[in-house]
């Protein structure tokens, strides 16, 4: 796996690494070299694993388990493992059938979640796309990935996760840069409609839309759009990978960079002409 732009991925590496050390030094094997030999791997593979700089396979934790003399750690060894892979999961392993399965994994984090905090740089968030936005965006990431063409059916999906945005129990806090009213996703016409629909969403009672403008004076510059559940996880999409955020020093640290951002944001009367100038622009 790749090495992650989040200290949590690296974190979590180095704590594995950490008990295997403490394994190997408990069962006697007073250096990485002296198990790398006794497991048959190169001198430095198990160094790597015990600092952190790569990740282990379930099968060089079973050797740790079963040289260590410990095999009732396995099962608990690859729970750490699939932490680390929750935390940073790169494209390309989860859109191998399509973006369908994707829309759909994310449902039981939608429905669980109680406050929503969002900021989208360049796009309108999926939470409030209309269906031929929507349906433009998959489709270009479908043929640039190369995978399985299920567009439809991952618009459907899409769109029933926005069910959530109309119960009145929840909250949604979105936040866009002006980039997005602008950015073409489609004709004039898919244009127009998904700004007319945001318009719409933006007026329900339990959404707050901002946007900042391209003539704020920053104080906080445009990052990378991220996803705040609650207070219990932050969701970030790079070009590559899906990085997901559980340590709370760092969801504290998008807390702020959201609240940051939100304070140079327009809302109400002010964001309303923003969308209504972005229309009019369309020709």
């Amino acid at each position: 796996m790749a090495e992650s732009p989040s200290s949590a991925v690296r974190e979590a590496r180095r704590t594995l690494g950490n008990r295997l050390r403490e394994m190997r030094k408990g069962a006697g094997f007073t250096t990485a070299r002296a198990f790398a030999a006794r497991a048959g791997w190169s001198e430095s593979k198990a160094s790597r694993m015990e600092n952190g700089v790569t990740s282990p396979s379930r099968e060089d934790l079973r050797q740790y388990a079963e040289l260590c003399g410990a095999p009732d750690t396995y099962a608990d060894l690859v729970a750490a493992l699939h932490n680390i892979d929750e935390l940073y999961v790169e494209w390309w392993r989860v859109e191998g059938r399509g973006l369908e399965p994707v829309q759909r994994a994310r449902v039981p984090l939608y429905q669980r979640t109680r406050r929503f905090r969002v900021y989208e740089p360049s796009v309108i968030p999926g939470l409030v796309q209309t269906p031929d936005y929507a349906r433009v965006i998959m489709s270009r990431i479908i043929a640039f990935s190369g995978i399985p063409d299920d567009t439809e059916k991952a618009v459907e999906a899409r769109i029933h996760r926005q069910s959530v945005l109309y119960d009145a129990s929840r909250r949604f806090a979105l936040l866009v840069e002006e980039a997005a009213l602008r950015a073409r996703f489609g004709d004039a016409g898919i244009m127009a409609a998904q700004l007319g629909h945001l318009l719409k969403a933006a007026a329900l009672p339990q959404v707050s839309f901002g946007i900042i403008p391209m003539s704020a004076d920053r104080v906080m510059w445009p990052v990378e759009g991220f996803w705040i559940f609650d207070d219990r996880q932050v969701l970030i999409e790079l070009v590559t990978a899906e990085v997901t955020v559980k340590q709370p020093s760092e969801i504290a640290f998008y807390t702020r960079t959201f609240a940051e951002l939100a304070a140079m944001a327009c809302y109400g009367p002010q964001a309303r002409a923003l969308i209504a100038d972005a229309i009019s622009a369309l020709g």
